[in-house]
């Protein structure tokens, strides 16, 4: 724990960011992250934009899974939802700023239905109800030709602002990025409320919390809700970022891709969101990478590790959970308490 830190009201205990020290941090961080586009290259940018997307996307999951103890597998559709309702909006002229959070709406309005089972059901039986709701809605998205385009898909107008274009990567970053961090701050403001502390309750011991006086069928409507609301946007974002989508995206996949992340970051915290979205982006893009380059020197033994990427990828997963199964999250923290009491030992 870290020492030398001593509130005299509730409220400053419960900012944000309680030490100046970390509100530093914080700047710093922003200043370098927002300053990204005018020094990266277009391969950096273009691979930060994804793991934005992904952050946003990991944020809603982590409401869902690891704040309120409910696995979802349908979290890829909710980002088709998102996808194909920015698209459909798009090409009747709405502006983004309003067909963005309808998206995210809309999604949250689906995942309340694709929630209705958790009152009833639990653990392996609720992801096997949300598997159900996955498989319908990526039908929809191959079928529904006149608002999804069908199995070739559907291409989506870029976002403006009156004669200003977020086209390129560069002017796509401060988009993806502007929404991740407003969402990032509210759901960690979402922790301190009494609907976080709801859901943390009845991920815990949901017996004990309906006792307590928490509505069970609300409170996991709400999660599922925020969840998919998070999904829709992320959608959203994916759609103007690529320009066009097809329904081949948004496969199982995608949702276990988000379920690992939550996992790998660590259940219930923003910046575990964040760290999971990030190592589940780039360690398979660093692994290929590797490949490539030593192909020049082992042409042999590249062609074969090429095709198995993705197992040794999935190998990783599993030992790191199992000497970390608290997550990057947790890494992260015990770094930061060594450099506190440093020198002294922890």
């Amino acid at each position: 724990m870290r020492t030398g830190i001593c509130h005299e009201t509730f409220a400053s205990e419960e900012r944000l960011w309680p030490v100046a020290a970390t509100r530093v941090w914080m700047l710093i961080l922003a200043i370098c992250l927002f300053s990204l586009p005018l020094w990266g290259g277009d391969y950096v940018l273009a691979m930060t934009c994804i793991v934005g997307i992904h952050i946003v996307a990991t944020l809603g999951l982590n409401i869902t899974t690891g704040n309120t103890g409910l696995i979802s597998l349908s979290h890829g559709a909710f980002l088709g939802v998102g996808c194909y309702t920015v698209a459909w909006l798009a090409h009747r002229g709405v502006p983004f700023y309003v067909a963005l959070p309808a998206a995210g709406l809309l999604t949250a309005l689906i995942g309340v239905v694709v929630g209705l089972p958790s009152l009833r059901v639990k653990g392996v039986y609720l992801a096997i109800a949300t598997l159900a709701a996955h498989f319908i809605l990526t039908f929809v998205f191959r079928e529904w030709d006149a608002v999804t385009g069908g199995v070739p898909g559907t291409t989506i107008p870029r976002a403006s602002i009156g004669n200003f274009t977020f086209v390129g990567d560069r002017r796509n970053f401060y988009l993806i990025y502007g929404c991740a961090f407003l969402l990032a701050i509210a759901a960690r403001n979402l922790a301190r409320t009494y609907i976080g502390r709801a859901f943390v309750a009845v991920r815990d011991r949901d017996i004990s919390a309906e006792i307590l006086g928490v509505n069970l069928l609300q409170t996991k409507l709400q999660a599922f809700a925020i969840g998919a609301f998070y999904a829709g946007v992320a959608g959203g974002l994916l759609g103007y970022f690529y320009g066009a989508i097809t329904p081949e995206y948004f496969v199982l996949t995608l949702s276990v891709f988000y379920l690992a992340a939550v996992i790998v970051g660590g259940l219930g915290t923003v910046l575990g969101s964040v760290l999971g979205a990030v190592f589940m982006t780039f360690v398979p893009e660093a692994l290929r990478l590797a490949v490539n380059a030593s192909s020049h020197w082992f042409p042999s033994v590249a062609a074969l590790l090429l095709p198995m990427g993705q197992a040794v990828f999935g190998l990783l997963i599993i030992v790191f959970l199992v000497f970390e199964p608290h997550g990057l999250a947790a890494i992260w923290s015990r770094v930061r308490r060594v450099i506190h009491l440093w020198p002294f030992r922890t």
